[in-house]
């Protein structure tokens, strides 16, 4: 280290799991080239009910040097396979998003239009059944294979994580401040923000700063002003309730999320208790009928109070400008119905990081932080009015609105290229992988009307062995895999839940 070199300043205003996750990848990616501090209050609750997560956190916690098991053990973390999706096609059935492939693809299609020819061939088989993850999760199994082959993420207490990657960014070098931000002060001549001020006349100056003040966007939206745009027309819910009970059984690996007729309720199953929350729309349903609606349908014993948790679906119209990075809720919200909130401040962690200024803030980097920050909030967004768009229910107000309601041109395109092919197109990295759409359309009642003629090739003989095979290698691992529960435990020492 030259020893001229002055630390570029970052504040990071505001704690939680955005603030943590993005000052534990700060301090660990940028060491002594920076000077990071985080300020929060103990005063100010976080919402932290994003307990279930996708794939690619396993990555992001190895990146920072986590050890899984250890982080397990900390959050009372247990493994997730999927999700399971009932009564959203129509009252009284399920279905299963998992995170794995199905099949197997030939190089010019999808396994999907293979699976088609044999049904018109007489197979019976449900394309569920040539998923190991889905196969597994239904089996309540779960082991570590060797070359990842069983795709996982975590159901994990989000505020034990915050904790944890708080020890983690500390050891790394970022310096914590206890207090209440009173205001922020802006450069008359640059308009960047210059400093920001605690209520107990503490003054924090930076040359970035990075908003994870939560729905109150203290930075980005109470001092910079940069818009919100709502799609609640999109995504008609605006409330939640959230509340911890004990566990009913031995954790299962998934996600369940369960429509009503006004929105949906999740459960997740962590190694102690279990997270419960019920999402609705307001117009239809109220906070007193929707808290009653959750309360008398939990499977276990309540042991925190509920929690109300009123929201607006929508992305901020600038996630970064000038010297300030809004991560997390304050840059913008997207219910949970997919596990995607924590995916989406660590992508715009990871993003931040592999755009952080040199010097001078670049417009450049600006524009395109915002650009990629949009296209993931829209390319989720899309993939989650597809949940509510896609649906044989029209038994209550709620469902009848979200049948008929016009959709962004971009999911048109993408539900209707399926249904008149049975093609998917993954664009721009996007999270969402071909065999997710396939599995939540088909799961929603999309069945294509005609699939790729390259499967016609095979023989009765060589698609009934193609497929046979595909299917019995599932059945096969899963059959040698250990129950999920039992291998937590061994993994990370967690205690073993009794079923009830």
């Amino acid at each position: 280290m030259r020893s001229d070199f002055k630390p570029r300043r970052i504040v990071v205003a505001g704690g939680g799991t955005a603030g943590w996750m993005a000052a534990a990848a700060i301090a660990h990616t940028m060491g002594d080239a920076i000077d990071l501090t985080l300020v929060e209050s103990d005063a100010i609750g976080t919402v932290g009910v994003g307990e279930a997560t996708i794939p690619p956190l396993v990555l992001f916690n190895r990146l920072i040097g986590i050890s899984e098991a250890d982080f397990m053990r900390e959050t009372q973390a247990t493994f997730k396979l999927g999700i399971e999706f009932e009564n959203w096609k129509r009252d009284g059935e399920k279905y299963f998003h998992s995170f794995g492939n199905t099949g197997r693809d030939h190089w010019s299609a999808g396994f999907q239009h293979f699976w088609a020819e044999g049904r018109e061939r007489g197979h019976t088989v449900s394309y569920d059944e040539y998923c190991l993850e889905l196969v597994a999760a239904y089996a309540k199994k779960f082991a570590h294979l060797p070359e990842n082959g069983l795709n996982y993420a975590y159901h994990l207490n989000a505020t034990a994580y915050a904790a944890y990657l708080r020890r983690i960014a500390e050891q790394a070098g970022a310096k914590r401040v206890e207090g209440k931000i009173g205001k922020v002060d802006i450069d008359g001549e640059t308009g960047n923000i210059a400093a920001i001020g605690l209520e107990d006349g503490t003054r924090l100056e930076g040359d970035l700063f990075v908003d994870c003040t939560g729905f109150r966007a203290l930075l980005i939206e109470g001092a910079l002003h940069v818009g919100y745009d709502d799609w609640s027309h999109y995504l008609p819910c605006d409330s939640a309730i959230a509340v911890q009970t004990e566990l009913a059984g031995p954790p299962v690996p998934y996600t369940r999320a369960i429509a009503h007729d006004a929105g949906w309720q999740w459960r997740i199953p962590l190694q102690h208790r279990g997270g419960n929350g019920i999402v609705y729309c307001s117009r239809y349903l109220s906070q007193d009928a929707a808290h009653d609606r959750l309360m008398s349908t939990l499977d276990g014993k309540p042991i925190s109070e509920p929690r109300a948790i009123p929201f607006t679906t929508g992305a901020r119209r600038k996630q970064w400008h000038r010297n300030c990075i809004a991560i997390g809720l304050s840059s913008g919200f997207l219910e949970p119905l997919e596990s995607t909130s924590i995916h989406l401040i660590q992508r715009a962690v990871i993003r931040l990081l592999r755009m952080m200024p040199a010097g001078d803030v670049s417009e450049r980097d600006i524009a395109e932080f915002n650009d990629q920050q949009l296209t993931d909030m829209i390319q989720v967004r899309d993939f989650l009015i597809l949940h509510y768009k896609a649906t044989e229910r029209r038994d209550s107000p709620f469902w009848r609105q979200c049948a008929t309601m016009d959709i962004p041109d971009s999911l048109t395109q993408k539900i209707e290229l399926f249904r008149e092919t049975g093609r998917v197109f993954r664009k721009n990295e996007e999270l969402f992988v071909e065999n997710s759409w396939i599995q939540v359309m088909l799961g929603q009642g999309i069945m294509p009307r005609a699939f790729h003629p390259v499967a016609k090739k095979m023989t009765d003989e060589e698609l009934a062995h193609f497929l046979q095979t595909l299917r019995e290698k599932v059945a096969r691992t899963v059959a040698n895999l250990p129950d999920h529960h039992a291998y937590v435990a061994q993994y990370c020492g967690a205690k073993t839940a009794q079923a009830a």
